[in-house]
């Protein structure tokens, strides 16, 4: 299927769920509603347009986290060996993928503190620092390992409310590129774990220091919400074969390089109740500028990074549906790929090559609220069966010269239910299958595919506020 196929069967779903909309939403049949549209079932730090919010005086404290269990039946390295791709064995594996807490406090009713912190798998991990004016060790990376897992700071900003309109952040952002990084609290996707081609091709969740203007504009049919950011960019040093830039967000060194800035622009149009549609854009140029030492790509032209997506969710008392399209391009890849493979091996960096001048993602899923069939029933559960289907690809275009990895393809079909308990819990079960190295959305190829149930629990909820 190409884009404009997938744009069309995108199209064609809004259409027949729109068609569905019956009536007004109540709060308990709306829950799987994207985040920012809730009321007290997502955390506000993740909102930005929603920061001048009156729900709470003058602060407030919560918390959002995962757990997973998966089941699999395939083994560790599908890129080892050339003939079938993964070995079939059989392996089980449990996590805490992450735990976060946030806080936003009101300095006053226009100025707003907040913060969140997130625990990602089970606590705190490695630290790399690299040696500067220590003799032979100059320009040396060192490592302190203490356990698996990190600790991060998400989100640490400084809001000023100015107008509905235009309003200033300034701190540690969220870079809304994509649906799953706008939207990436556990409640806006039905997936037992985070989708996975987002999270395969960058950094998810994806967070970078600097300054963002945002507001609504518009009134009726015609309300935009905006998003313009202009933040540390990526670090080259980070990218390889089988995660494309997901390497290349910054934090593994003390301070992140600004030399060549990145910016980011993220629009939503909101006019039509329960719809949204939106559009996004990240360009960082010269971003060979931010490499660890300055002169890694000095004897090539500049790597220039783009991405862009385009997303959209409907969601009303009987249907969810999203999609999701994002894809990139990288320059000078080819020299980026020689010189990335004369990294130190004390380094954080994989060296795999080649990069890829082109990835791509994309991805549809579709939820029934079997409630909202049932309106006389009062104790029936909230469940939504529902359907996902991922086809991504971090190597989908390589320069002439470098040979990409069919294996790299991925097309994914996911099939379940969330249960929803209460109005901030949620029960995910799915069955996923992978099939290796074909773009079809049916298709099949000589590797081996890679199947897995997954249950998992997640929540969203604020603990405390005044």
């Amino acid at each position: 299927m190409n884009k404009r196929q997938f744009l069309m069967m995108a199209a064609g779903l809004l259409t027949a769920t729109s068609a569905m909309a019956i009536g007004s939403q109540d709060n308990n049949d709306a829950l799987i509603q994207d985040a920012t549209t809730s009321n007290e079932t997502a955390p506000k730090a993740a909102q930005p347009k929603k920061s001048n919010s009156n729900d709470y005086e003058k602060w407030r404290i919560g918390s959002y986290g995962e757990m997973l269990a998966t089941f699999k039946d395939y083994g560790l390295n599908r890129f080892y060996g050339n003939s079938v791709g993964n070995t079939k064995i059989n392996h089980n594996e449990i996590s805490i993928p992450r735990f976060i807490l946030q806080g936003e406090y009101k300095i006053t009713p226009k100025w707003i503190l907040s913060a969140e912190i997130e625990f990602e798998a089970g606590g705190t991990g490695s630290a790399v620092e690299m040696e500067a004016q220590s003799g032979s060790e100059n320009g040396e990376y060192e490592t302190e390992m203490e356990k698996g897992g990190e600790v991060a700071l998400e989100q640490f900003h400084i809001t000023r409310l100015i107008a509905p309109q235009f309003n200033v952040r300034v701190g540690h952002l969220i870079i809304p590129v994509g649906l799953t990084n706008a939207h990436h609290e556990p409640l806006n996707f039905f997936t037992a774990a985070r989708p996975e081609g987002a999270t395969t091709i960058m950094a998810s969740t994806w967070h970078e220091t600097g300054v963002e203007l945002f507001g609504t504009v518009g009134k009726g049919a015609a309300t935009f919400d905006y998003q313009a950011l202009v933040t540390a960019g990526l670090n080259p040093n980070g990218f390889d074969s089988y995660n494309w830039i997901q390497g290349g967000k910054q934090g593994f060194l003390e301070t992140d390089n600004f030399t060549a800035p990145a910016y980011t622009l993220r629009l939503d149009w909101r006019g039509i109740p329960g719809l949204r549609v939106g559009a996004s854009m990240f360009y960082n140029p010269k971003a060979g500028k931010n490499a660890d030492k300055l002169i890694t790509y000095a004897n090539m032209g500049d790597i220039n990074v783009l991405l862009y997506s385009f997303d959209t969710q409907y969601s009303n008392r009987y249907v969810t549906a999203r999609a999701n399209y994002l894809s990139g391009n990288i320059t000078e890849t080819t020299g980026l790929t020689a010189a990335n493979k004369y990294y130190s091996n004390k380094s954080p960096y994989s060296r795999m090559g080649p990069v890829a001048k082109r990835a791509v993602d994309w991805s549809a899923e579709v939820g029934v609220n079997l409630k909202s069939f049932f309106p006389g029933v009062s104790h029936f559960p909230v469940i939504y069966p529902f359907v996902h289907y991922n086809y991504y690809n971090p190597q989908e275009k390589c320069e002439s010269g470098l040979i990409a990895d069919k294996r790299c393809q991925v097309s994914l079909w996911s099939i379940g239910a969330n249960w929803r308990p209460l109005p901030n819990l949620v029960v995910k079960a799915d069955y996923t299958t992978r099939q290796i190295g074909t773009s079809k959305m049916f298709g099949t190829s000589q590797y081996n595919s890679e199947n897995e149930l997954r249950i998992g629990v997640a929540y969203m909820l604020w603990f405390a506020k005044k």
